[in-house]
């Protein structure tokens, strides 16, 4: 069982690839954190994982102190939101070209943005991954700030990157379906990365991915994600998973810093968590698809971990989820994004809208 493909079910991932650039020798990229641009990208609300792949030429990437060196076929990844600086030959870098008005680029779709000194060239994709804040915590908690890895070293790296490469220009030439796919190929390149830096990996790393990688705990992390509601105990986890109580107690720690049995409570809190946010369930149902019998239990369980009743979480959940997102308007000075994602103004909102005006404009007609 592929125990990362049955979280990443779970997590939900949603993401696209927003920017294609072609800049020359000296540039300067700033992106923000995730948060500033999150209610434009995503404005289903989730965390926001962003990355960059470079298909030509090079450059540096930067997050405070740290600086990785980037050349075609490397995709960095900033998996925690952090804003960040992407440059070539520019110590202080400039905003090229330079933005005050996010809300006007966001409907400039992937045309490719040329800028820079006249130098190099270095071309370069960014996208971004949504997800379930609280169930990706459990994946993300492990990754440092930022990371690269190479996908251009074997076939199936260099056909995504082709695939990725080609998807762009044909969404930036407003082709039909462009952005359905590069949503999915943008899922792909994401789950791709994370399993080649995971590959990678030292022995003696710990944290849930380094778990998932290790034979007996990634088994047992399969089954618990898998079957959810099972009436596990320690016994019969172990049993399935090939090794006894006191060897899977004791791996299940070394990685996870927890028992099995802990872990499987909080997962299950955590999923219905999710579906009491996104559905309108009874609380009952909830607590039975997780693997609860009493409807009492569960709510004690959910008070522990969320510090409200099930049903009070839901309606704080979604008052928060109505507060509309930052005026366009106010875009943070300095910064460059641009975004090809129909979410930003749904379809319907704007038919609505110029309905309106239509009926204000037209002088109703008398009946006899």
């Amino acid at each position: 069982m592929d125990v990362l493909s049955e979280v990443l079910k779970a997590v939900a991932l949603q993401g696209a690839v927003f920017y294609n650039a072609e800049f020359s020798a000296p540039w300067g990229f700033h992106a923000p954190p995730s948060h500033q641009i999150a209610p434009r990208l995503a404005p289903d609300g989730g965390h926001v994982i962003m990355f960059h792949l470079l298909t030509e030429g090079r450059g540096t990437a930067r997050l405070g102190d740290e600086v990785l060196a980037l050349e075609a076929g490397d995709i960095v990844v900033f998996p925690h939101g952090d804003g960040h600086v992407l440059e070539n030959g520019m110590a202080a870098p400039a905003v090229k070209p330079a933005s005050h008005n996010l809300n006007r680029l966001l409907g400039l779709g992937l045309r490719v943005t040329r800028s820079g000194g006249g130098g190099e060239v270095t071309k370069f994709v960014c996208g971004y991954m949504a997800c379930d804040p609280r169930l990706s915590r459990l994946v993300l908690s492990g990754l440092p700030s930022l990371f690269k890895v190479r996908i251009r070293d074997d076939a199936g790296g260099r056909w995504l990157e082709s695939s990725i490469r080609f998807s762009v220009d044909e969404a930036g030439a407003d082709r039909p379906g462009g952005a359905a796919l590069m949503s999915k190929l943008s899922e792909v390149l994401f789950v791709e990365t994370l399993r080649r830096y995971v590959a990678q990996w030292p022995e003696g790393r710990t944290g849930w991915l380094a778990g998932a990688r290790d034979p007996e705990v990634g088994k047992a992390l399969a089954l618990i994600h898998s079957r959810p509601a099972h009436p596990w105990t320690l016994a019969g986890l172990a049993k399935e998973s090939g090794v006894s109580r006191s060897v899977l107690a004791e791996r299940f720690r070394k990685f996870l810093e927890q028992p099995p049995m802990s872990y499987l409570t909080q997962w299950r809190l955590q999923i219905a968590a999710r579906t009491l946010a996104a559905s309108s369930r009874s609380v009952a149902d909830i607590a039975a698809e997780v693997g609860y019998e009493s409807e009492p239990a569960f709510n004690r369980a959910f008070k522990r971990a969320f510090g409200l009743p099930p049903a009070r979480f839901r309606l704080q959940t979604r008052s928060q989820a109505t507060v509309p997102p930052p005026a366009r308007d106010a875009a943070p000075p300095g910064t460059l994004t641009q975004a090809a994602s129909t979410r930003v103004a749904p379809v319907e909102s704007r038919r609505a809208s110029v309905a309106a005006r239509s009926r204000r404009r037209s002088p109703r007609r008398r009946t006899s």
